[in-house]
């Protein structure tokens, strides 16, 4: 996809495969989770279209604000993409900046190449463009995104993996939504610690005519190229049995432990 790869990595080493997920069990209970979870939806979608005011159970009476440490059990947070910080504290050096650019800027520090802000429609594309013009071109791909566009970030992931480019997060980083799928990408894959995961449902847009139609097939398509995606990347498919019950409003943070059971971190 960008069209040139490192001198130092004509090629990447496939995982081990001793490393790589089952592709058994797991692949079919998150199929049986999604299809649970999308019988259900096509319902209260049908409700909501005769005029019936509907939404997903939430857990618990309230959601924290999105800055609150999570630990197990406590995890989901609020998800607001327009108030998160280009940069939130990591440590007694690092202060919040301004808000998230509207779509990825790509900057080039010391080994690395810099993503962050939101994931527009066609960033893949300018994206690839402008990795594939740089005349030395670093390995590793650092990642500070709210999240996106699905599609995009699934491009730009098939992208970073084929060129043989790592991925990772500083401390201070977030990789929320659609992040994570680009995070999946790298050859290595690492999350230092205090950086952020999260994962959530997906969004389809507003209910129009025949919405349980409509909908419910975008989401099967969508979760499905998601799915087969997460399986060819060498990251456990499960992972998105988080996503499937939390609301688009909000964001599941997952744990170090977490990203390590899902190989969403993995160093060959």
């Amino acid at each position: 996809m960008f069209r040139r790869t490192a001198t130092a990595r004509a090629s990447a080493p496939a995982p081990a495969p001793s490393a790589r997920p089952r592709r058994g069990h797991p692949v079919k209970r998150a199929l049986t989770g999604i299809l649970i979870f999308q019988l259900g939806l096509a319902l209260l979608l049908f409700l909501g279209d005769i005029g019936r005011d509907f939404s997903l159970p939430r857990p618990g009476t309230s959601v924290p604000r999105f800055d609150t440490p999570a630990r197990p059990g406590d995890q989901t947070r609020r998800y607001d993409p327009g108030a998160l910080p280009a940069t939130r504290p990591g440590g007694p050096d690092v202060a919040p900046s301004g808000p998230m650019p509207d779509r990825l800027t790509l900057e080039v520090t010391g080994d690395a190449i810099v993503l962050t802000g939101t994931i527009a429609p066609g960033d893949a594309e300018r994206i690839a463009g402008r990795i594939a013009g740089l005349e030395d071109r670093p390995d590793r791909v650092v990642l500070n995104s709210s999240g996106g566009s699905v599609a995009d970030a699934l491009a730009l992931g098939r992208g970073i993996r084929a060129a043989g480019m790592d991925t990772a997060m500083r401390a201070s980083d977030i990789c929320l939504s659609a992040c994570p799928y680009i995070l999946a990408g790298g050859v290595t894959r690492d999350v230092a610690e205090g950086a952020r995961v999260g994962v959530h449902q997906h969004y389809f847009g507003e209910n129009t005519l025949l919405p349980a139609f409509t909908a419910v097939s975008s989401i099967q398509r969508g979760q499905g190229e998601v799915m087969r995606y997460l399986d060819e990347m060498g990251v456990d498919p499960m992972v998105m049995s988080h996503a499937l019950v939390t609301p688009p409003d909000e964001i599941y943070l997952l744990l170090p432990e977490e990203l390590e059971r899902y190989r969403l971190t993995f160093a060959p």
